[in-house]
């Protein structure tokens, strides 16, 4: 029952053809879901479905708890539970569902069951630690990796890159500052210079050190990371060539700015995980970098700030029974834009509670204060929703065009002054080449990419087609036309994105299907002619991925490897996507649409849900991947909801 009250339900109009089972079962299927959605709504109006991600939040934790020596033995023993729970019968680990063996993971859940006391020779340890070597062992991982091995002395902290605290005080105007890199990097690098400084290592007994996941004769091996050979002047060796100039300066035992330059990190810091956040950028990696930077500066367990920041990381905690496991951050504003925007199109009445109530919830959300991408952007007023409950100094582009749609559907007018003052915020984050990025204007130095602390693969904040094109798909709706300068930007863009194939990448969602249903859609919502050769196009890569089953699906391997693209077992989240890419180009009569409506309508569960195990969101692409649990929910109603539209009209 939807805790808000009745629901009342306009009908949606009947299709001109009528196709009487078919019509009869599909509008069950739709009030199924609607029904089993208003279920999911929070008492105050909002929705907030679980992230789920691979093992090595749980590894990272116990790595921490280790170092930091203050118990959590409960803690320690069901974040052990969840890593064993996830082995694969390889031995290893991986990033995302149904995903290979990886080294990060793998090294890092190894470490975490030995640390919490299983035994190197438990059969599953043998298997994982076999698997690792086959991999590479400890050399092979990246460096944020890396960094967590060497607080416990199991990684000379000399072969990390250096992160010099001073970068907290690098003025604008040169050419690597902090406000070159993306807002994540930003949250992760600054507690991590703290860290650099101090190089706090907890020395670990000897049946606990890692010395069997070296290959044989490489543990005392020079780790330096290996400079271009083919390419003496190019942008890895000048910052490798910077990184060995740094590690010369840390042994100078003389740095005048460092006292003042760690006393702005902290502030830095400290600033950002106050009353208007619930923890750094309120994501795992930031928030935990975090707590081991506050140790390292001396903060006690129970003081105020600690004690908050570790109230907020256990905020992301999910402990159910047996089945512990821990969220890399929340999403109560993007689910409940999106499932507002779902139940609206599928035909709940603007006017409902649970409408209203939404909509009042995500209005008090909007952020009205100054953040970090105010170092880029002046003179508009502070707006914007983040994804998250409390995350003042990181709202995003993404989340405030959803949101912006789902109000606009709920009956909030352009004109009100909440629409407008987010709108102008939003449109004021139009970058150089015409499209959006998520949290900043122009942070897309792609050169970057090879400092040696980036192989998180998301140094920079790139502008991408998905977000580009749902910003088109949002000024489609407010009436803007094709001649406006800044659309007429955004489509050239969207255009010169394109892949020869016909498809678009996607960087938030997985992943060719995901860039290329956003694509259509707002190619069609701003009024472009679907029936252009570059369009036909896409339509046509989209439903020459369609599988047997009449789904769409597609796995997070396309991103290493591209000639993987629009492959994958079918999904509800995928197909919805593409169903609405095919829909965005008309004629709901076409034999791909069809089948992809009855995939739908057949893989619905008897509650109104839809099974979904597959990853299909996009943290760094390569890195990190998130299965949003509503997405097999909210994006299925309202692919088949425009569907019906469609044939309405």
């Amino acid at each position: 029952m939807n805790p808000l009250g009745s629901t009342r339900i306009i009908p949606l109009p009947e299709p001109e053809v009528a196709i009487p089972d078919f019509d009869s079962k599909l509008r069950q299927v739709i009030a199924r879901s609607q029904e089993y959605l208003l279920s999911l709504q929070k008492a105050d109006g909002h929705w907030c479905g679980e992230l789920k991600v691979d093992s090595t939040l749980c590894s990272d934790v116990i790595l921490y708890l280790y170092w930091v020596g203050e118990g959590e033995d409960e803690l320690q023993a069901k974040c052990a539970q969840h890593i064993r729970r996830t082995q694969l019968p390889d031995g290893g680990w991986n990033i995302y569902h149904d995903g290979p063996s990886e080294i990060n993971a793998s090294v890092k859940a190894y470490f975490s069951l030995k640390l919490a006391g299983d035994s190197p020779d438990a059969s599953w340890m043998r298997d994982a630690r076999a698997n690792i070597l086959r991999l590479g062992g400890i050399p092979k991982m990246n460096t944020y990796a890396k960094l967590y091995l060497a607080l416990l002395g199991q990684f000379p902290w000399k072969y990390l890159p250096t992160i010099p605290v001073e970068i907290v005080s690098f003025p604008k105007w040169l050419f690597f500052n902090l406000w070159e890199v993306s807002s994540w990097t930003r949250a992760m690098i600054v507690p991590l210079a703290i860290i650099n400084h101090f190089k706090p290592v907890r020395p670990l007994p000897p049946e606990k050190q890692l010395h069997e996941l070296y290959p044989v004769g490489s543990e005392d091996d020079d780790f330096t990371l290996p400079r271009d050979k083919q390419h003496f002047f190019c942008w890895r060796n000048f910052f490798l060539r910077c990184d060995s100039f740094l590690k010369i300066y840390e042994k100078i035992p003389f740095h005048p700015l460092r006292k003042f330059a760690l006393k702005a990190a902290e502030k830095w810091m400290v600033a950002r995980m106050g009353d208007g956040s619930d923890g750094l950028a309120t994501i795992f990696p930031a928030m935990l970098n975090a707590l081991i930077a506050l140790r390292s500066l001396g903060y006690a367990s129970d003081h105020p700030l600690y004690k908050k920041a570790w109230e907020d990381f256990k905020g992301l905690f999910v402990d159910e029974a047996d089945q512990f496991r821990i969220q890399p951050c929340l999403s109560p504003v993007w689910d409940t834009a999106i499932t507002t925007i779902a139940l609206c199109e599928s035909g709940v009445s603007a006017e409902d509670v649970s409408i209203t109530k939404a909509s009042e919830w995500l209005v008090k959300r909007e952020v009205r204060f100054k953040g970090d991408w105010a170092q880029r952007i002046s003179g508009i007023k502070p707006s914007g929703w983040a994804f998250e409950y409390r995350n003042d100094y990181y709202p995003d582009t993404d989340d405030t065009m959803m949101v912006l749609m789902a109000l606009f559907r709920a009956g909030v007018k352009p004109e009100s002054p909440v629409f407008a003052r987010a709108l102008g915020w939003l449109m004021a984050f139009q970058c150089k080449d015409g499209g959006w990025a998520a949290f900043d204007k122009d942070v897309t130095k792609r050169w970057l990419e090879d400092v040696p602390f980036a192989d998180h693969n998301a140094i920079v904040d790139p502008t991408c087609s998905d977000l580009t094109a749902r910003v088109l798909e949002l000024l489609g709706y407010l009436g803007w036309k094709q001649n406006h300068p800044q659309v007429a930007r955004a489509l050239n863009y969207l255009r010169s994105t394109q892949e020869k194939d016909g498809s678009w990448y996607g960087r938030w969602g997985v992943n060719y299907i995901y860039g290329t249903w956003q694509a259509l859609r707002g190619l069609s919502a701003i009024g472009y002619d679907m029936n252009q050769n570059w369009i036909v196009r896409a339509r046509d890569w989209l439903e020459s991925c369609q599988n047997d089953d009449g789904g769409w699906g597609e796995t997070c391997a396309s991103y290493d490897d591209p000639d993987l693209k629009g492959q994958g077992p079918s999904t509800p989240s995928q197909t919805a996507w593409a169903l609405m890419g095919l829909c965005a180009c008309g004629d709901p009569y076409r034999k791909s649409i069809q089948k992809g409506v009855r995939y739908l309508i057949h893989k619905q569960d008897d509650d109104g849900s839809w099974p979904e195990e597959e990853t299909t969101g996009t943290g760094f692409p390569c890195v990190f991947y998130l299965k949003y649990d509503m997405y097999r929910n909210n994006w299925p109603l309202l692919a088949l909801a425009d569907y019906w539209k469609m044939r309405a009209n």
